[in-house]
């Protein structure tokens, strides 16, 4: 995934919040760790119970995202690339559903406190329906791939933002009211919400190219192969049985509520080739699943 250099990303609306923390400790090692920190890449949920403890501080101030104006800005940073991106998923969304109105989107600087948690880079990026908003702090990339050796590459991220704006278009079209995720198990409501976002957010990469700024510029560049085989990696990683089988050592499919590494890639894929109207994960049996 790579921005056109000169497309104008400035008219984006995501903010800063947080002021900037270390993870406290002399450091963070063992699978038990690693596996919380996959857990919470794209389940939303907050683990950080299992982790040393954030010593940041939240700022109920917001701020721009500073030199993030274009796509050359986008490119050489985490942060300016997932602010960027936002024009171009909400473009999208608003070409294919009637009524679609964006979330907020905040970067997380350190630590903030959210209707749903505290947002840091020890919970991962999480979508808070109680204000709409996405949090997603930039550093834990940095931490997957600087301490675990986890895919975090371009793309990667962008399926994690377009994953957490899925959950968004699930809430607002009733799909959360509609089909309670509080269950678990490999045919649960909740295993068929994350995997229709993971097809909503494929939909999104097959055709993120085609959104433009306000000159006609396409934002991004259509994925490479490679970059694809990035998103893909990301979706294995994070895959229930993956997570089971390198936090415990065994899989229990019936505490899953996200779906297998094989389940995630294939919903990815799904939306990637056919568009957003072939992900009713509601619509298949479990075999199909």
């Amino acid at each position: 995934m790579t921005f056109n250099d000169n497309a104008r990303v400035g008219g984006h609306s995501a903010k800063r919040r947080g002021r900037g923390a270390a993870i406290a400790g002399g450091g963070v090692a063992g699978l038990g760790v690693i596996a919380v920190l996959l857990l919470n890449l794209f389940t939303g949920g907050d683990f950080s119970g299992f982790l040393p403890t954030d010593t940041g501080q939240s700022s109920a101030g917001e701020s721009e995202i500073a030199e993030c104006d274009t796509g050359a800005d986008a490119n050489a940073r985490d942060d300016c690339r997932l602010a960027a991106a936002t024009l171009a998923v909400d473009q999208y969304w608003e070409g294919e559903l009637r009524g679609y109105r964006p979330p907020q989107s905040i970067i997380v600087d350190g630590s903030t406190s959210t209707p749903c948690g505290t947002a840091s880079n020890q919970t991962g990026p999480f979508y808070c329906p109680a204000d709409e908003t996405v949090y997603i702090d930039p550093t834990f990339f940095s931490l997957l791939r600087d301490r675990f050796d986890a895919t975090g590459g371009p793309l990667a991220q962008l399926y994690v933002l377009a994953h957490e704006y899925a959950h968004h278009v699930q809430y607002i079209t009733g799909v959360f009211e509609q089909y309670p995720p509080g269950d678990s198990g490999p045919d649960s409501n909740g295993v068929r919400l994350e995997l229709q976002a993971d097809c909503l957010a494929g939909a999104w990469v097959g055709a993120m190219s085609e959104q433009v700024d306000e000159n006609g510029t396409p934002f991004l560049q259509a994925p490479t192969e490679a970059q694809i085989q990035d998103a893909l990696n990301a979706a294995a990683t994070v895959g229930d049985d993956h997570i089971q089988e390198v936090s415990t050592g065994r899989v229990s499919p019936e505490t899953w509520t996200h779906g297998s590494s094989e389940q995630r890639q294939g919903w990815f894929q799904t939306g990637y080739r056919e568009g957003p109207a072939a992900c009713d994960t509601f619509a298949v049996d479990g075999s199909q699943l």
